[in-house]
C-alpha cells in the first residue's frame, strides 16, 4: 500500500510529510519526505489555544471550542493538503495525526477523566486530496486504560528488524520519548520527560528566537544545580512505565523550580542538562542495557543537547542517519505505516508501549476507498 504519513508534533513548528510503501509489517520503500512549516501566526493561536486548555483543565473545567480553535483547525488542515500536494508522489492512503491540544491519560492517584485530543478535519482532508485518511489513533488506547502514547514503537520495531539488539530508539520532540527494543522484538516504550518544548519556549521567552539554534544559547550557560536538584525530585522520573506527557506539564515545575531567575543561557543550560537526565533516568526501566542509543526529533541538530546525553549515558549515542534512516521524516513514515495498520485492522499499541490490557486495535478511516 502507497501510504503518506503525516506528523505535526508538540513542537507547533509545522507539518512533516512523507511517502512510504508499506503493509504495516515492513516497508518495501520509502519516497519523498517534506516540512512545510507553520506560518508564525499560527503557531501564535496553536500556543494560545493550548495555553486556554491548559488553565481550564488545571481548574477541572472541560475544553471548549471556540473561534480561534476552529480557525486554527482549518489553517493547520490547509497546510496538511498542501504537504500532502508536496510529496507530489501517488498514493492510496493518508495517515493523519493531527495537533495534539490536550494529552491527559490515566495517572496514579489522578481524578481526571483519562482524555486525549488532537485537532484536524480529517473529512477535509480526504476530499481536497481525493485520498483515503486514517486517523484519531490514539483514542481508543485511552479509553481502554492505555497511555495512548507513544504510538510509534511498533513502527521503530519494523525498521530496526535488520539492527542489532537490545536498541534504545530516542525520538527528541516537544517531549522525549524511547523505545527499546529486545533481541526477540519486545517493546518497552513511553516518555521520559520533556525535550525541545521548554527550551523552546524559553529562547522564544529569553531571546525573540522560535528556538535555540545549535545550542548555541545552552553552549555559553552553565546547568544551575539548585534548579537542575529540584527538576530530578518530580515524581514523573522516578515512575515506571506506562507513562506519557503532555507538552505542558512541566511548566509549574519549572515555574517552582526557580528556572525563570536564572539568565538566558544558564536556563537554556539547566533545560538541555535535565532532559539529558529524564533520558538517563528511564534507562533504569529497560530490561538490559542498549548497545546504543539512536536519537531522531529535532533535537539530535542541537549539538549542546547531544552532548548532555553523550555525557549522561554510558552507551554510544548516535543520531539515526548512522542506520540509514530519516530523523526529520520518522515520524511522519511512522504515520504512514501505522495509517497501513488501521487499514489492515492490525494492533497499535502494546502493553509493554501504552499499558493497554493487550495488543489493541485503533484509529479511524474516511475517504474514497471504504
Amino acid at each position: 500500500m502507497r501510504t503518506i504519513g503525516l506528523m505535526s508534533g508538540t513542537s507547533l513548528d509545522g507539518v512533516d510529510a512523507a511517502w512510504v510503501e508499506t503493509d504495516g509489517e515492513t516497508i518495501g520503500r520509502y519516497g519523498p519526505a517534506v516540512t512545510l512549516p507553520y506560518e508564525p501566526a499560527l503557531r501564535r493561536d496553536l500556543r494560545a489555544v493550548l495555553d486556554r486548555v491548559a488553565e481550564r483543565d488545571a481548574a477541572g473545567l472541560p475544553p471548549e471550542e471556540d473561534e480561534l480553535l476552529a480557525s486554527c483547525v482549518a489553517r493547520l488542515t490547509a497546510r496538511h493538503v498542501e504537504a500532502v500536494r508536496a510529496v507530489a508522489w501517488q498514493a492510496d492512503l493518508i495517515g493523519f495525526h493531527g495537533q495534539t491540544i490536550l494529552h491527559r491519560p490515566t495517572r496514579p492517584g489522578s481524578n481526571h477523566q483519562p482524555f486525549t485530543w488532537q485537532v484536524g478535519d480529517a473529512q477535509r482532508l480526504a476530499r481536497e486530496t481525493g485520498l483515503s485518511v486514517a486517523y484519531d489513533f490514539r483514542s481508543a488506547d485511552v479509553a481502554a486504560g492505555g497511555q495512548g502514547a507513544p504510538l510509534v514503537p511498533v513502527v521503530h520495531g519494523v525498521m530496526a528488524q535488520a539492527l542489532p539488539k537490545p536498541l534504545a530508539v530516542l525520538n527528541l520532540g516537544g517531549v522525549a520519548n524511547v523505545t527499546w527494543i529486545g533481541p526477540d522484538g519486545e517493546l518497552i516504550a513511553f516518555d521520559t520527560g520533556p525535550a525541545n518544548g521548554p527550551l523552546d519556549d524559553w529562547a522564544r521567552r529569553s531571546t525573540g528566537e522560535a528556538y535555540d539554534r545549535d545550542g548555541r544559547l545552552a553552549a555559553m550557560g552553565q546547568p544551575d544545580g539548585g534548579v537542575l536538584a529540584r527538576l530530578i525530585a518530580h515524581p514523573y522520573l522516578a515512575a515506571p512505565p506506562p507513562k506519557s506527557l503532555d507538552r505542558l506539564d512541566f511548566g509549574r515545575a519549572l515555574e517552582e523550580a526557580g528556572a525563570g531567575a536564572l539568565s538566558p543561557a544558564d536556563g537554556a543550560a539547566t533545560l538541555v542538562a535535565f532532559c539529558a537526565v529524564c533520558v538517563a533516568a528511564a534507562a533504569r526501566h529497560f530490561p538490559a542495557p542498549p548497545v546504543q542509543w539512536l536519537v531522531a526529533g529535532g533535537g539530535r541538530r542541537n549539538p549542546a543537547l547531544m552532548r548532555a546525553l553523550a555525557s549522561a549515558l554510558t552507551e554510544p549515542v548516535r543520531p539515526v542517519e548512522v542506520v540509514g534512516w530519516n530523523g526529520d521524516a520518522l515520524e511522519a513514515q511512522a504515520f504512514g505505516v501505522l495509517a497501513a495498520r488501521v487499514w489492515r485492522g492490525l494492533p497499535l499499541t502494546f502493553p509493554g508501549t501504552t499499558g493497554v490490557a493487550e495488543p489493541l486495535r485503533g484509529g479511524k478511516l474516511v475517504g474514497p476507498l471504504l
